[in-house]
Formats: C-alpha cells, structure tokens, sequence
C-alpha cells in the first residue's frame, strides 16, 4: 500500500525533527497477523512453488520470513496456508505462481547466505553468538537487546523496482499499429522487445533517480540514496536481479544488501576484544527500521533514449534511436531474520 505524500518516508522532505526518516520512536516488534505462528497444527508445513514451469519446494517458516511486498507479489490474490478439511498425508500440494523464478532463487540464495553468517553453522558459531556479549549500558537504549532488534536479527534492506516502459515509434516507420485490427506489427514488436532488452542492460540501481533528483533538485530523493549508500548500497551498484517479464512491456528488478548496523566486530574473535556499536551508524540503521513490514513506495517518470536495431532485416549492426517513456515503481523494505 502507498504512504500518503505528506507521510512516506521516500517522497518526504526531512525538514523537522519528527520527520520518519530522521527520527525513529520506540516501537513495539510484536508478532504480524499476516506471519501465522508456528505452532497451528492446520498450517502446511511444506509448500510446492511452480514459478512458470519451475518447482520450488519451500518451508512455511521460510516463506513468512519472506518481505511482505514480496509476498505481494507472489501471492496478489493472498495465500492460504491452513490445510483443508480433508487433506492427508504430507504437504504435496502446488501452488501455481506467476513470478520469476530466476528473482525467486536470487532471493532464496541471500536469504540462505545472511542466515548462514549470522547464525553459524552446527560447526562454526555466526554474528548473533558473538553480539551477545556486547554489555548492556542504561544509558545507551541501543546496546539493550530486548529493545533493539538490530543485536539479536540479521537485517536485510530490500529495494525493488517495476519498470513499465512504452516506445515511441516515428511517422512514417516501419514499426507502426494496423488500424483495422488495433495491433501491432512484426516490426513494432520487435522494437519493443528490442527497447526492452536495451532498459534491462542499463542495470545501475541509482542511475535513473539521480537523474530524476538532476533535474527536479529534489531534496527528499537524495536524503534517499545518501541513506541506503550508508546503510549498505553504493553509488554505483548494479541490480541483483533484472530481466523483462515475457508477455509484458515490464522489466522487474530486486537488489538485496545486509543492513550496515554499526555493530562492528573485531577481526581476530579469539584475542578476547568484544563487539561495540558505532552510534551513528547505529542511528542510521534504526531509521530503515520503520520500513520493516511497511513497504513504502515511489513512482516517477522517467524519459531516455535507446539505440536498437533498426529493423528486423537491418543488417551490418545498423540501428535506430528510440525514445522511451519509462513508468518506475521503487519499493523499499527491510527484512529482519
């Protein structure tokens, strides 16, 4: 759901003491009605993910460790895990799911990874162990492990963004709509994949809004991106994941980074030097935390030029430039596991 403008973190200018991205309230961490607990006997255990020809077989406790704008996006219509009346045996039901199944296995895979460095192995002990030690001072809220739940749960920033782009084709081309039928021709196809192949391989996650922040100065979106660059981006990273969705003019993306919380750890563990949280970093981090479970969005527009073959009979690599208008949806989240 979309904050209003006067309150969403991402489109609001910072310019008091209250401001969400500036300060952050105390906040209660109690359980979500939409993460079920673990203990209902009527909830699957196991569910089975076809994502587009592809099966996922994925733990229930898993999958509610999942975002929530992710499970939007896997399950729009909602998900119900209860068992039915009459189900026996294991949990072997499918779940047919229109989602990319390369996007999904990225997330698994990070998923995977952060749990492993921050709760251990059987064989190794992780950062959590380690973050227990770190003394509990009355006058620093911070270091109190029933208060902050940067100490006791890997976090994760997770950014995503939804490109719906349209080209612009000119008068007198080859790519052109039939106006008896209203469809488009072979060339015009072909262009628009072709536009969208070249959107896909523009993969900097920060390019297109600081061209946006360039040319409207605005101030809340770069309050934005010198955020998430402390927090765990940098300027110049790429996108974990981006593809273009098959039967739309869409491209989806996803960039996962662990959350810089300010807690640092010495490099030799076993020289007896304890963990200590580095307070301004530590501020930063409990700022994202009003992201967790509250996805927060923003949506601009965005025109660029494109060069693309320039037609499907084009030969010796000649090509076009094609304008493009390109609707982007950004979501940010955090993610504690």
């Amino acid at each position: 759901m979309a904050l209003q403008a006067s309150s969403n973190p991402i489109t609001s200018v910072p310019d008091t003491s209250s401001s969400p991205i500036t300060s952050v309230q105390p906040t209660s961490y109690a359980p979500s009605p939409l993460y079920p607990s673990s203990n209902n006997p009527q909830l699957l255990s196991r569910l089975n993910l076809d994502l587009r020809g592809r099966i996922f077989p994925v733990e229930r406790e898993t999958l509610m460790l999942l975002p929530e704008s992710v499970l939007l996006g896997l399950f729009p219509q909602g998900l119900v895990l209860s068992k039915p009346a009459s189900w026996e045996g294991a949990d072997d039901g499918v779940f047919t799911v229109d989602f990319d199944p390369d996007c999904f296995q990225y997330i698994l895979d990070f998923w995977s990874s952060a749990q492993t460095v921050f709760y251990g192995t059987p064989t190794s002990s992780g950062l959590f162990h380690a973050q227990q030690t770190i003394p509990n001072s009355p006058s620093d809220p911070t270091s109190d492990l029933s208060q902050n739940p940067l100490l006791s749960k890997q976090a994760i920033i997770v950014l995503r963004e939804e490109l719906e782009y349209f080209s612009i084709t000119k008068p007198g081309g080859l790519a052109k709509t039939d106006i008896p039928t209203g469809m488009a021709n072979a060339e015009l196809r072909a262009m628009k994949r072709n536009c969208g192949k070249a959107l896909e391989d523009k993969k900097l996650i920060f390019a297109a809004l600081e061209r946006n922040v360039d040319s409207s100065s605005n101030l809340a979106e770069r309050h934005l991106i010198d955020m998430l660059c402390m927090s765990g981006f940098n300027r110049n990273d790429e996108w974990g994941f981006r593809a273009c969705e098959p039967t739309r003019n869409v491209i989806s993306s996803m960039a996962l980074v662990l959350l810089k919380t300010g807690i640092v750890h010495p490099e030799n563990p076993d020289d007896g030097t304890l963990p200590y949280i580095d307070a301004a970093q530590m501020s930063t981090a409990q700022k994202l935390l009003l992201f967790w479970r509250k996805p927060a969005r923003k949506c601009w527009w965005d025109g660029v030029e494109v060069q693309v073959p320039a037609s499907t009979t084009a030969k010796g690599g000649e090509t076009m430039t094609v304008k493009v208008w390109a609707r982007r949806v950004w979501t940010l989240e955090l993610s504690l596991i």
